[in-house]
């Protein structure tokens, strides 16, 4: 992996769904390296930088997010709205990446400015192909932070 690729932060609390998306993005050969947060207190805390977090050249600042919807405590929900909340965090993407088909959940994830809702596929070989096309779709528009997906021009 390239050492100043930028890195995916994979908010997911499944620790199967964790070791899957994982072994999908190292077996596709991706560029980016994925770094996993367990909660959406933690995804909050990597990308603000918070506790253990506040090391940038351990844990440094993702080009995209693929955040999970349901989980425990704080949902990706909440973190999505914390997220576009935020200023400095304005170009940041957010994949919604989850098991979730429901028409009101990708409705939410829409209007709190996500700017992808993908469903996490049963099969692994489609994970893999799943990773690679998120990997080029996002790689494509690096350097347009500024035409980030939520602003509408996408």
């Amino acid at each position: 992996m390239p050492e100043n690729a930028p890195p995916f932060l994979l908010v997911e609390d499944n620790e199967d769904d964790v070791v899957l998306i994982k072994r999908a993005f190292s077996k596709s050969g991706l560029a980016s390296p994925i770094y996993g947060v367990r909660s959406g207190l933690e995804a909050m805390q990597y990308l603000d930088g918070a506790g253990r977090f506040g090391d940038r050249q351990r844990y440094p600042f993702p080009r995209v997010v693929l955040l999970d919807l349901k989980m425990p405590g704080v949902d990706g929900f909440e973190v999505l709205d914390w997220i576009r909340r935020r200023p400095a965090m304005r170009g940041l993407r957010v994949v919604v990446l989850t098991s979730s088909t429901n028409m009101a959940d990708i409705s939410r994830a829409y209007e709190l400015g996500a700017c992808s809702f993908l469903v996490k596929p049963v099969h692994f070989e489609e994970l893999c192909k799943m990773t690679v096309a998120i990997e080029s779709y996002w790689a494509r528009l690096e350097g347009r932070a500024e035409r980030a997906c939520w602003h509408g021009e996408m």
